[in-house]
């Protein structure tokens, strides 16, 4: 693969894929993104910069489209090198042709779509994505993909008795796919840390409403408020 310029880019840990945060490695197929591959997630934020941000640290070019100024500074914070990064904010009705003009510089492009495309269209882009060797994140929908990561369940902490802020989000993330990657995964992330990092997590501990009815019923001295 080329990067822009004409020269080629850094190599990747794996011919076949693209390395991840340490955070994330449990959670995907083989511990890292496969190329030519679709991955979606159902929104832009930090879930598809954080799977993007460990192949920009081993050297890959990078590729934002159709996110504004606030996911660029996302990114930024994330670890993604802006020196390796190419920016297309705005797009317009050409936008599938912006996307392959980027997966074909970039190892590893996030796009948000702004419309839904033709599924012949959506087949010549997989084809193209595959012989390039690259990864498209794609936040929204994208049918046929062959991984999906989604936030299930947020926990947020740092908030004291009505005052404080917000410091770190304990997410747990879903991951489903096709293939040989139809296995349901799940975990728990710092998504992010109070350092801004994303790191595994431990759950949550379960709460007395969390427990199935069979075990509040073994004991009966505990009472759960509204649970009859």
């Amino acid at each position: 693969m080329m990067r822009p310029g004409g020269t080629p880019t850094a190599v990747m840990s794996g011919e076949h894929s693209l390395p991840v945060l340490p955070g994330l490695r449990e959670l995907l197929p083989g511990g890292e993104l496969a190329r030519g591959t679709v991955v979606t997630v159902p929104d832009f934020g930090l879930l598809p910069l954080a799977l993007a941000a460990g192949a920009s640290a081993a050297g890959a070019w990078c590729g934002l489209a159709g996110v504004e100024e606030a996911g660029v500074l996302a990114a930024a914070d994330l670890g993604l090198c802006h020196d390796r990064t190419l920016l297309c904010p705005q797009l317009g009705s050409r936008w599938p042709q912006v996307v392959s003009s980027l997966a074909d510089g970039c190892e590893i492009v996030i796009v948000r779509p702004p419309a839904m495309l033709p599924a012949q269209l959506r087949h010549r882009m997989e084809a193209a994505l595959r012989r390039a060797g690259g990864v498209l994140l794609v936040a929204g929908e994208w049918p046929g993909a062959h991984l999906e990561l989604r936030v299930t369940r947020r926990e947020w902490s740092g908030l004291g008795a009505g005052h404080g802020r917000l410091r770190a989000c304990r997410a747990q993330v879903l991951v489903s796919g096709r293939g040989a990657a139809g296995r349901i995964r799940d975990g728990w992330l710092w998504l992010p840390a109070e350092d801004g990092s994303i790191s595994p997590a431990e759950p949550p501990l379960q709460t007395v409403r969390d427990l199935p009815q069979r075990e509040l019923s073994a004991h009966p001295h505990l009472h759960v408020a509204g649970a009859g």
